[in-house]
C-alpha cells in the first residue's frame, strides 16, 4: 500500500520545479494511499488538494492548511466528517462515494463559513430520509449542496421542519451504526478464515514456514516427481480460490475495499515473480572469439556504410544513428583492426578492411542528420588489394641492384708482399675522422648595379657576418 513521502510530493510538483514548501495546488489521486499525513507540515500554503480514489479512512492532519480552498476526498473510505475546523478558507468539499454514515457529523463544517459547496452523493447517509433538509437546515452558509443550487424557500421549509427532520435522522444513524458493527465483525471473521485456510492450504502442500512466494518460486525451480505433483496442485488451487473469491457476493464496505485490493496487489506480485522466472536471460554478446577474432555485430540494426577513401589514405564510417538521440549516450572505440560503437548500451562491431591509426581517428555527428561519422587514418604501407611499395622502398632496392654491377665490373686484386705490412698496426686501426669546419660560403657580392639607388655606404658601421 502507499504512503505519502516526500519524493511522492515532489514528483508531483513538477509545475513548481519540485519545490514543496510553496505549492498550491497538489494531485495524489489514485496512489493507493491508506492514511493522511505531513501535508500539514510540509505544504501550508495549499489550496487546492485532489486525494480521490485512495483508501484513506479518516480526515486527518489538514487542520493546519489555512488557505486550502477545495479539498477532493471523493472515493475513499471516509465514515465520519471531522478535523476540518483549522481550514479557515475551504470553499469546495467533495466526499462524493464514502461510507459516511453519521450524517449528524457535518455540524463539525459550520466553523467553516467560507463553504459554498459541499457533495455527499453516493454515501450511505444520502439515503437517509430527510437527508436534504437536514444538511440544508444545518449548514446555513452553503449554497450548493451535491451540485444542486439551494434556493431560499428550500432553507426556510427546512428550518421550519428541523426539529422533526433531526429525531429521524438520529434514528436512522442508530440504525446503521448498529448494522455498521455486524458487517465489521463479519468481515473480521472472514479475515480469519482466510488465513487459517492459506495456512492448512501450506501444510498440506509442505511449504510450512515459507512464504507464497517462495512457494511459487520453487515451483519453477527443477524439482522431483513428486514435488512437481504438489506444484501443480498449488497452481489448480491458487485459480480456483481466485475465480471463488471474484464470483463471492460482497457487500460493499471499507474492508471489502482493502480485501479486493490487496487480493489484486497478490495477484500482480504472483504475475511478476512468474514473469521474472519466464525471462530467459541472455548471454552476454560474444565480440571477439577466444582466439581473439573481432566479430561483425549490429545490435542497435542501424544503416552504414564503409568507404575507403585512396585519395587521403583513410577508411569513413557513416553509421546512421537516431537524429534526436543524446550524443552522451554513444560511445565509439576505435582499434587498429576493428571500430565499436556503443549506441544505448548496444554494441555495433565492423571489422575493418586495413589496419588504421586509432590516436589519430576523429568521430563527428552530423547537426542536420544526426549520422555519426568516423575517419580512421591507415597505417602507411598496409593496404588490402596489391601491395604498394614506398619510395624509400624502391630507392633502397634499386641501389641494392646497382651495386653488384658496380662490383662485377671492377677488377679486384689481393696484395700479397709481405714487405709492406709484416704485422698489423694497431695504431691505425681506428682512425679518428677529424672534424673539418664547414666552409662559410662567401654571399655573393651585389655590384653597384644591383645595388639599391637609395643606398649609402657609410664606412663607419661594420659589415654584416
Amino acid at each position: 500500500m502507499g504512503r505519502i513521502t516526500e519524493d511522492l510530493i515532489r514528483r508531483n510538483a513538477a509545475h513548481n520545479d519540485c519545490v514543496i514548501f510553496s505549492l498550491e495546488e497538489l494531485s495524489l489521486h489514485q496512489q493507493e494511499l491508506e492514511k493522511l499525513e505531513h501535508i500539514d507540515k510540509w505544504c501550508r500554503d495549499l489550496k487546492i488538494l485532489y486525494l480521490q480514489n485512495n483508501l484513506i479512512g479518516k480526515i486527518e492532519n489538514v487542520g493546519k492548511l489555512k488557505k486550502l480552498e477545495y479539498l477532493n476526498l471523493a472515493l475513499n473510505n471516509i465514515e465520519k466528517i471531522e478535523n476540518l475546523e483549522g481550514c479557515e478558507w475551504l470553499t469546495k468539499l467533495d466526499l462524493t462515494v464514502n461510507f459516511i454514515g453519521e450524517l449528524s457529523s457535518i455540524k463539525t463544517l459550520q466553523h467553516n463559513i467560507h463553504l459554498k459547496e459541499l457533495f455527499l452523493m453516493g454515501n450511505p447517509c444520502a439515503d437517509f430520509d430527510g437527508y436534504r433538509q437536514f444538511v440544508v437546515a444545518t449548514l446555513q452558509q452553503l449554497k450548493w449542496l451535491d451540485g444542486k443550487e439551494i434556493e431560499r424557500s428550500e432553507r426556510i421549509q427546512a428550518l421550519q421542519n428541523f426539529p422533526v427532520i433531526e429525531q429521524q435522522i438520529r434514528e436512522q444513524e442508530k440504525a446503521y451504526c448498529l448494522k455498521r458493527a455486524k458487517d465489521k465483525e463479519e468481515a473480521q471473521r472472514n479475515l480469519r478464515e482466510e488465513e487459517e485456510k492459506e495456512a492448512k492450504a501450506r501444510s498440506y502442500l509442505g511449504f510450512e514456514g515459507q512464504s507464497p512466494f517462495s512457494v511459487e518460486s520453487s515451483c519453477h525451480v527443477q524439482a522431483p516427481e513428486g514435488q512437481e505433483g504438489k506444484c501443480n496442485q498449488k497452481k489448480s488451487k491458487d485459480s480456483e480460490d481466485d475465480l471463488e473469491f471474484w464470483n463471492k457476493p460482497s457487500l460493499f464496505t471499507p474492508e471489502s475495499r482493502l480485501e479486493t485490493l490487496r487480493h489484486m496487489e497478490k495477484q500482480r506480485k504472483d504475475q511478476e515473480k512468474l514473469s521474472e522466472k519466464k525471462k530467459k536471460v541472455k548471454p552476454p554478446r560474444i565480440l571477439i572469439t577466444k582466439d581473439g577474432k573481432a566479430l561483425n555485430v549490429n545490435d542497435p540494426k542501424l544503416d552504414f556504410s564503409l568507404k575507403d577513401d585512396e585519395k587521403h589514405n583513410q577508411i569513413i564510417l557513416d553509421l546512421a544513428v537516431y537524429r534526436y538521440m543524446d550524443t552522451s549516450l554513444i560511445d565509439v572505440d576505435v582499434q587498429p583492426t576493428y571500430v565499436r560503437v556503443m549506441v544505448k548500451g548496444k554494441p555495433f562491431q565492423l571489422v575493418l578492411p586495413a589496419e588504421v591509426k586509432p590516436d589519430s581517428s576523429t568521430a563527428r555527428r552530423s547537426q542536420t542528420t544526426g549520422h555519426l561519422v568516423i575517419c580512421m587514418p591507415k597505417v602507411d604501407g598496409v593496404i588490402t588489394g596489391r601491395r604498394q611499395t614506398s619510395k624509400s622502398e624502391k630507392s633502397t632496392s634499386d641501389s641494392s641492384r646497382e651495386r653488384p654491377n658496380r662490383r662485377s665490373k671492377e677488377i679486384e686484386k689481393l696484395e700479397v708482399d709481405p714487405s709492406k705490412h709484416s704485422f698489423p698496426d694497431v695504431a691505425s686501426i681506428v682512425q679518428e675522422k677529424k672534424h673539418r669546419p664547414r666552409r662559410i660560403q662567401s654571399e655573393p657580392k651585389i655590384t653597384a648595379s644591383e645595388e639599391d639607388p637609395e643606398f649609402e655606404d657609410n664606412p663607419e658601421v661594420p659589415p654584416l657576418i
